[in-house]
């Protein structure tokens, strides 16, 4: 295979595409994957005019709200140089371009330095407190609470949410147990959980969280994502990820 088909296929394998936008993954250490895709179509939009994507990576979340609210403008926030740019060129190239911000620095001095708050803040926070890094400095720096410690995150939160936002994150189960309870310290309450499964008989794998900052009545659902067979997708992923997906 010569040198420029090998370009060619590495270019083309990177690019991840849904049905009204694509995302080029070359820059970001993390790709796109269901975690992403889930709380971007999972957070809820309704009367929602400001959005915060903190974390963009590749920009994906950012641009399915972008898509799922024609009135809404999504501002993404994302420490790397490298993944920011990423974000930047994929929002540029969607058709939700007019409505899509990226902002390079880290969130705790965006917090500081903005006077805007948010309708809906929505983020997909890295979870790993200890355990052995690995050799891969930037994807450490994106899986584990080195740059961005909770606290941190939940502090920023509760100076750019509005009184009547919403906040959403996805996470490990045991890590969004943790991250419930810590939430609570910065007067964000837990008010819509989503326990998420690969499949009926596995244990629950993935939290969706929704925290607002009036203490309410906590509502708790399940999604399971595919019967027995593979690609085999329940009814509600299929209702939840059919307006992004190329095959659903």
């Amino acid at each position: 295979m010569s040198k420029e088909k090998k370009e060619l296929k590495s270019k083309s394998s990177s690019i991840f595409r849904f049905k009204q936008f694509e995302i080029d993954q070359n820059g970001c250490t993390m790709k796109v994957g269901t975690d992403g895709v889930l709380l971007g179509a999972w957070a809820g939009v309704k009367e929602v005019k400001d959005v915060l994507d903190i974390g963009a990576g590749t920009g994906v979340i950012a641009i399915m709200l972008a898509q799922r609210k024609s009135d809404a403008i999504v501002d993404a926030v994302e420490i790397d140089e490298s993944a920011c740019r990423t974000a930047e060129r994929n929002m540029r190239n969607s058709p939700f371009s007019s409505r899509l911000n990226s902002f390079q620095k880290p969130i705790q001095d965006y917090a500081k330095l903005t006077r805007k708050e948010y309708d809906l803040i929505v983020c997909n926070p890295p979870f790993f407190t200890g355990g052995t890094l690995s050799a891969q400095t930037s994807r450490n720096e994106v899986r584990h609470t080195i740059k961005l410690p909770n606290g941190e995150l939940l502090s920023c939160v509760q100076r750019l949410l509005r009184k009547d936002g919403k906040f959403c994150v996805v996470l490990p189960f045991i890590e969004g147990l943790r991250f419930k309870e810590l939430a609570r310290n910065y007067n964000l309450y837990c008010t819509k959980v989503t326990q998420v499964k690969s499949k009926k008989e596995k244990p629950i794998e993935r939290l969706l969280l929704q925290f607002q900052k009036v203490n309410q009545l906590e509502e708790t659902n399940e999604l399971i994502i595919q019967f027995e067979k593979r690609n085999d997708f329940t009814p509600e992923y299929i209702a939840l990820t059919r307006a992004f997906y190329l095959k659903m």
